[in-house]
């Protein structure tokens, strides 16, 4: 009987201890309808006053991030962010994307659950497109720097095994419109 009790036991701390390794959200996004992609909202310099306009669509199997930056009322930023979802990617090396951009520098972020004097850490990274033309990026997880309201920090590394949230910004400093088209995001 002890042994039954034993091997019972086993099962389940090793059952247990497989799960906590393994992903709690694949992220394959297609934005085609059928892949498990999230929800996405987003999150303007209209927080702190500012009149920037951005918004997602999810057209014809791509994610629309569009709008026009201002500089108005202190602004100059529009973002894009799931919500709702948290994502264990740990052992993931890259960020995979297959983008159209209007030739502007882009951001992607990563959130977690770290705290810089009680607000969130968010981990960046610029990419730059090239103006109506399809490109297939590959970014190293070890390229996320932690930033703290857009500045830099020396904060802790990013901990892909708790994502909070995935978006994308834009804060180049060029008050007009933009237009970028995700075909697919994936980590590996």
């Amino acid at each position: 009987m002890k042994s039954n009790i034993f091997t019972t036991f086993t099962l389940i701390a090793t059952l247990a201890s497989a799960a906590a390794e393994s992903p709690l959200a694949k992220l394959d996004w297609k934005f085609d309808g059928q892949s498990s992609e999230p929800k996405w909202t987003d999150q303007n310099d209209r927080v702190m006053g500012g009149l920037s306009e951005g918004r997602v669509a999810i057209k014809e199997g791509s994610l629309i991030f569009s709008g026009k930056l201002s500089f108005k009322n202190n602004g100059g930023f529009a973002s894009v962010m799931t919500n709702e979802q948290k994502y264990n990617l740990a052992g993931a090396t890259h960020f995979k994307l297959r983008l159209k951009g209007d030739g502007r520098t882009y951001r992607l972020r990563i959130s977690t659950d770290a705290l810089h004097r009680g607000s969130s850490i968010v981990y960046l990274v610029n990419f730059p497109t090239k103006a109506g033309e399809w490109q297939e990026l590959e970014i190293p997880m070890a390229a996320f720097k932690p930033s703290h309201h857009g500045d830099a920090l020396d904060g802790p590394p990013l901990d892909l095994s708790k994502i909070e949230g995935i978006g994308l910004l834009i804060g180049d400093k060029q008050p007009e419109a933009f237009s970028l088209e995700v075909d697919w995001m994936k980590a590996e």
